[in-house]
């Protein structure tokens, strides 16, 4: 089923929140379903790609934006609330985004202390974006 099809059978806000941003985690906690863990990128994908293999679908894509993976150490992914057969495709997804983050070195624990603040807000618009675009189905 297409991205949008799928949205329209879903309703508008049938989806959860993975991330390891405080910062989504702050603006989110009252509103939606957001589950926060304090680990790191990459493990936020694995815990995305275990939730899929319970039959969650994919709805952001894991290597949003232009900042590369390990380059940041915030990544916040929405899914679907609801459950049903593994979806092939968000799965293909997941597992290429985890391969593709193990091909960078980490530098996340380079920067100064300010620009972890801009690392959030980087985040935190793309996750923003998504979730304008599903709350107005």
């Amino acid at each position: 089923m297409a991205g949008r099809e799928k949205w329209k059978q879903m309703g508008s806000r049938e989806y959860m929140v993975i991330t390891n941003n405080p910062l989504v985690w702050d603006r989110l906690k009252e509103t939606r379903h957001v589950v926060y863990r304090e680990i790191s990128y990459e493990e936020i994908l694995r815990e995305v790609r275990d939730r899929i293999h319970e039959g969650h679908t994919l709805l952001s894509h894991p290597l949003s934006g232009s900042v590369k993976p390990n380059e940041t150490p915030y990544k916040s992914i929405m899914i679907s609330e609801r459950k049903g057969e593994v979806d092939e495709g968000s799965l293909k997804l997941i597992e290429n985004a985890i391969q593709a983050c193990r091909k960078f070195i980490f530098k996340s624990d380079l920067y100064e202390e300010s620009v972890y603040d801009d690392f959030q807000i980087i985040d935190w618009t793309l996750l923003e974006s998504g979730m304008a675009s599903a709350d107005a189905l």
